[in-house]
Order: C-alpha cells, then sequence, then structure tokens
C-alpha cells in the first residue's frame, strides 16, 4: 500500500510541478487514500524554548523579501543575521533600506543558487524565513528545519502532498516550527469575525466561502521586463500557470476560513471537487506581448490555466467552504469572502463588508459599527496600541508588504514569550495540499477527492488555536 501511494503521489507531483503529461498520469490512477502517518509529536500547541532575540536569516530577496526585511526590523527582538538572493543588487538595496534601524548588520549571499545551504547552515540563526519560487519552499524548509531553524515561508509550504507530508514529518522529528504567511484572522475585519464566531454570534457554522480574485494580467505595466527579464507577474509564476488546471493559490481565502472553522482543531475537511473553466484570456495576451517582445514567444499556444476554479469542501462535522481563484480576468479583488451561520451571516466583499441576522436585509451601518466596537479582540487593540507608540510617519506611505502587520508581529512576540505559534506546520501542509488536490479533481471531471489528514486524528482532541484575546500571554513586543 506504501508504494502505491507513493507511486499516486509522485505522479500527482508532477502536477503540481507543471510537468507534460502529469494530468494523463493523474487520470489514470484512483484517488489517492488517506495517509496512515503515525504522528511522532504533535507540533499543535507546541512552544518552543523562548527567544529573547530572534536572530533571522532571508532567502528570496525579491518584492515579497525585500518588504518582509523592512517588517522584521521595525519589531523589537529581531535580529536580521543574513539575507541571501541570486541578484546582489536586490540584497544591497535591502539591507540599505533598513539603515535606520542600527541593530541589523546582515551578511549577504549571492554567490550561486546553492548560497542558501551556507546560510541555513549557520549556528547563530534562529529562524529562515523564505520568499522564493514555490516549487523551492518544501526542500529548502526542510533543509532549514534539519539544521535547527524554525521556518516562516511565503505560500505555499509545498507543491505537492508527498511535500506537505514531508515538511510534517520534518517538523515533529526536529520540534521546529514551520509556519506560513498567509491572510489569516490577526487584523482587521476577519479578527473582529473570528471572535463574533467564537462567542456565538453566528450559531453554528454552516457554509463559508474565500477567494484569490484580483486582476493580474489587463495592467501591461506588469509585463515590461527590467534588465534582468524580471517583470510584475514573475517569469517563475508565469511557468506555474502552463499545464496546470486547478486552485493554484487558495491560502488568502481559506486560512480565514479554517480558522473560524476550527480546522486541525475541532473539524477536519473530508474531501472536495474542483472545476475549472477555459482559459479566455492568457493565451491571447501571450500572443498580443509576443508581437513586441519575443521574449514572449516561447509561451504561445501553451496550455494555460483556466481563469476561473471553483472549488468546494466538506468538513467531517457537514460544514461546507467554496474557494474561488481568478487572476486573470478584469474583477474586483476579494479574498474572505463570508461565513454563514445559523443565527446570521458576515459578508466581506464586495465592499462594504456587511452583516447580517435575518433574511430581511443587512445591519445599518450604525448597528454594523457597534458590532465591531464590541467584537474587536485583544489581539488586534494590542497591536493597534503598538503601531501607535511606535509613531511610525512613515507607515501609511509604505506598500503593504513593507508595514508590519499583526501576524509577523505575533509570530516574534510568540517566539520571544515562548508562547505556540498561532498557525503551525498542520496548517502549513493542509493548505498547500489544496491545490494538488484541485488539480488531480479537475484532470478527474471533478470527481471528488479524500483530503488527507494531517495531524493523524489529533484534530479531534487539539484544542483550539488562534489567540486572539492573548489569554495564554505575550502582547508585550513593541514595534519600533
Amino acid at each position: 500500500m506504501a508504494n502505491n501511494r507513493r507511486t499516486f503521489l509522485k505522479q500527482i507531483g508532477l502536477a503540481g510541478l507543471g510537468l507534460t503529461g502529469a494530468s494523463k498520469l493523474i487520470s489514470e490512477n484512483k484517488e489517492p487514500f488517506r495517509e496512515s502517518h503515525r504522528q511522532r509529536f504533535n507540533m499543535h500547541g507546541y512552544a518552543a524554548p523562548a527567544l529573547e532575540t530572534v536572530r533571522v536569516g532571508l532567502i528570496g530577496i525579491g518584492s515579497r523579501g525585500s518588504g518582509t526585511t523592512r517588517r522584521l526590523a521595525g519589531i523589537e527582538g529581531v535580529e536580521i543575521k543574513a539575507l541571501c538572493d541570486i541578484v546582489p543588487e536586490r540584497v544591497s538595496e535591502t539591507i540599505e533600506s533598513i539603515q535606520q534601524f542600527p541593530q541589523h548588520n546582515p551578511d549577504s549571499y549571492t554567490d550561486g543558487p546553492d548560497a542558501w545551504k551556507r546560510l541555513c547552515e549557520r549556528n547563530d540563526i534562529d529562524l529562515i524565513y523564505l520568499a522564493t519560487p514555490w516549487h523551492m519552499h518544501a526542500s529548502q524548509a526542510v533543509f532549514s528545519m534539519e539544521h535547527d531553524k524554525h521556518v516562516y515561508t511565503e505560500i505555499p509550504a509545498a507543491a505537492t502532498i508527498e511535500e506537505c507530508w514531508e515538511i510534517v514529518e520534518t517538523s515533529e522529528r526536529m520540534r521546529k516550527h514551520c509556519a506560513l504567511v498567509s491572510a489569516s484572522c490577526h487584523s482587521g475585519l476577519p479578527a473582529i469575525t473570528l471572535s463574533m464566531v467564537r462567542k456565538g454570534f453566528f450559531g453554528d457554522l454552516v457554509h463559508g466561502e474565500g477567494n484569490y480574485v484580483h486582476d493580474r494580467v489587463s495592467n501591461r505595466a506588469r509585463w515590461q521586463r527590467d534588465e534582468h527579464g524580471w517583470f510584475g507577474y514573475r517569469p517563475w509564476r508565469l511557468d506555474e500557470n502552463i499545464g496546470r488546471h486547478g486552485n493554484l493559490y487558495p491560502q488568502h481565502g481559506l486560512a480565514p476560513l479554517a480558522q473560524m472553522m476550527d480546522i486541525n482543531y475541532g473539524d477536519q475537511m473530508d474531501y472536495l471537487v474542483s472545476v475549472s473553466s477555459d482559459d479566455f484570456t492568457m493565451g491571447g495576451l501571450m500572443e498580443e506581448l509576443a508581437a513586441d517582445d519575443d521574449y514572449y514567444k516561447p509561451y504561445v499556444g501553451k496550455d494555460f490555466r483556466g481563469n476561473m476554479n471553483v472549488t468546494v469542501i466538506r468538513t467531517h462535522k457537514g460544514r461546507t467552504m467554496m474557494l474561488q481563484h481568478d487572476i486573470s480576468t478584469p474583477r474586483p479583488g476579494s479574498r474572505f469572502q463570508l461565513i454563514s451561520g445559523t443565527k446570521g451571516i458576515s459578508r466581506h466583499y464586495p465592499q462594504p463588508a456587511r452583516i447580517a441576522t435575518g433574511h430581511d436585509g443587512w445591519l445599518s451601518k450604525e448597528e454594523f459599527d457597534a458590532l465591531v466596537e464590541e467584537y474587536t479582540p485583544e489581539i488586534t487593540k494590542r497591536f493597534n496600541e503598538r503601531v501607535r507608540q511606535a509613531a511610525d510617519a512613515d507607515r501609511d506611505q509604505l506598500r503593504s508588504y513593507a508595514r508590519v502587520n499583526e501576524m509577523d508581529w505575533r509570530l516574534i512576540d510568540c517566539l520571544r514569550n515562548g508562547l505556540p505559534l498561532e498557525m503551525d506546520v498542520y496548517d502549513a501542509a493542509l493548505w498547500s495540499a489544496i491545490t494538488p488536490l484541485t488539480e488531480w479533481s479537475v484532470a478527474n471531471r471533478s470527481n471528488s477527492v479524500s483530503v488527507p489528514d494531517f495531524t493523524a486524528g489529533a484534530w479531534k482532541t487539539n484544542e483550539r488555536g488562534m489567540d486572539i484575546e492573548l489569554q495564554s500571554g505575550g502582547g508585550t513586543t513593541r514595534l519600533l
């Protein structure tokens, strides 16, 4: 049975990497069965020894990595030790951007594609941040944890089901955190909605919807290449959209839903079905771009993913989730969409956000604002207080990637206070697994596929995560 599972996962992994013929391999197999993994150590609720100073190495210094360097540099108790990228100018420019924080004097690793390994091998780093192309995340996360480092990775944490199991097994064996950088319930209206959910405002939850929808295609400025051949869509990310049909980026819409529904601690995904449209925009765009720039000629005639993917997930407790992915048609942006229960609904998009408690209509703005005031959780209040204390005049002018956010702040706060992380390796694995599972379902005429349980049954007894009221402590870390 193990060999059958390995064979299937290897084949589904080919789809995750967008290799030719992967869809044919997938369609010839039965659905993946549930993994019989025996949990070595439960990382949910695990508190690593407290770190007075969190020493950080960052790998991948593009728009995400440079912004994260600035964000982490502005948090108390962080020391940026090293930056790594294959383009030296990115590293030097990013180091220059944090000169206002003299406590940071990072070393540069820019000499070749394996320089990141030497960074991970250092014994004076506690946390590795990853912002490299998707297919590199799992191997770099595993290498980092095996070298005694916690990991904070951009999404996805893994590209295949096999890689998802690998990061889980490595985290449990090494007792090192592997946390995903993803939209969560740490801030804004999602945090308030989570507070309302937990206090029973919406009754028993029934259904939720989350999207990753915004137009990344029609703005032609994004397709103008710089001196390195890079453009707004990123060459490697364009390649990820070829020969793959599924939800390629589910985490931003899924994370708040999973936290509200207590997924991995109280409930668990059971199975999903997924369907994709054809591509109506990317093929034509490549033809237009190729007419002016030979770089795009190899992309003409490629099998681009369908514009819209719709995925429906059913949980063991009978709830449903709907996820959508579309970044190539002209639609307004949308991420966490709505949560619905037996007593009401919270709908975040289209804006303005609304709340209703019956079929008669949405609550008034005055009623909505009163609920926001009543249910704002302690974690949001504490972070806003830290922002005011820091009096960062430039904060509002910075890109969102460069502004310190609640998620980064709470990650460092938990590590410094010896508290469990609020998004653990089981979240990282489960949320990343959605992509290859949807690819399997789409390739098999939207048949249902079982979702692996990366907690090995521990979800039934795991205590609730996301300590938004700071009942276990913390919230002590300042912003600089």
